[in-house]
């Protein structure tokens, strides 16, 4: 389970839809202190999902500019992650 956030604000280029997602997820996550929904819950831990990350793309959409960009590159953006990602994909 995770432990920080992801920070998204001051991307260059800017979050990306799925990194929006990822970071929501991550967050509903973290507050419901379980890493997939339980049984017969997964429609309401998707909504949350979805409602986190709408929430979350209509805040960045508004936040003034950054002076400097995050100290760490998102997820997403590493590509030791990508590579996981894909060996999942193509198994």
């Amino acid at each position: 389970m995770c432990r920080n956030i992801t920070e998204l604000r001051g991307l260059e280029p800017p979050a990306t839809t799925d990194e929006i997602d990822a970071a929501a997820l991550q967050y509903i996550r973290k507050v419901s202190g379980l890493p997939k929904p339980p049984a017969g819950a997964e429609d309401e831990f998707a909504a949350a999902v979805q409602a986190v990350a709408a929430a979350t793309g209509r805040l960045l959409g508004v936040l003034p500019a950054r002076r400097s960009p995050p100290t760490k590159v998102p997820p997403l953006r590493r590509p030791e992650v990508r590579a996981r990602m894909a060996a999942r994909q193509n198994p």
